[in-house]
């Protein structure tokens, strides 16, 4: 099968969450999965440097193209490391996780 080139759909986040903040309790709901959706973040700008469709991504995983999907959503979905290391190696990348000690008041 031919393998497609990806073509991002141009999104402008900041305006995004700029519009979206104005509504009530978006901005607790969104600060309660920050991290999901910073993973998220990562994982597309990685498929998009990589140009592969969601199929192709599926393909070399030797999953289903829902599948990506599910794990390119933030929220319902919590990937094992397992498989955030698949998806790395799928896009050509390299995952790196790190603990950061917060910052105390």
């Amino acid at each position: 099968m031919a393998e497609l080139k990806y073509k991002p759909v141009p999104h402008n986040h900041k305006a995004f969450l700029a519009k979206a903040g104005a509504r009530k309790g978006f901005a607790e709901a969104y600060k309660a999965l920050e991290l999901e959706y910073q993973v998220a973040d990562q994982m597309l700008k990685a498929r998009s440097r990589a140009g592969l469709t969601q199929d192709a991504v599926a393909e070399k995983m030797g999953t289903t193209k829902s599948a990506i999907s599910r794990l390119e959503s933030a929220g319902k979905h919590a990937p094992s490391l397992a498989t955030l290391k698949r998806y790395a190696r799928a896009v050509g990348c390299e995952l790196q996780v790190k603990l950061v000690p917060q910052k105390t008041a």
